[in-house]
């Protein structure tokens, strides 16, 4: 899932929602396009938060006592 799929389902939502009047019996094309256009919106939005969230990682150090010790590094995605 990414930002092309996103893109994808905006254009094929607004198309059928604004450009297209053909009937098709039963079926309303009018709100599957804004169906799908908002399916769009939402699958752009998710890429957009899960692109722009740190990662974290955490290492347990077990020692030769029994102990723990847990280390957290914070990664920053890279600025493109």
């Amino acid at each position: 899932m990414g930002y092309g799929l996103g893109v994808f389902l905006l254009a094929v939502g607004l198309i059928l929602a604004l450009a297209v009047t053909d009937a098709i019996s039963g079926v309303d094309l009018t709100m599957i396009g804004w169906i799908l256009t908002a399916a769009g919106i939402l699958v752009i939005l998710l890429t957009a938060v899960q692109m722009n969230r740190s990662r974290r990682t955490a290492a347990v150090t077990t020692h030769a006592d029994g102990s723990q010790t847990v280390t957290e590094r914070r990664e920053d995605p890279p600025v493109i």
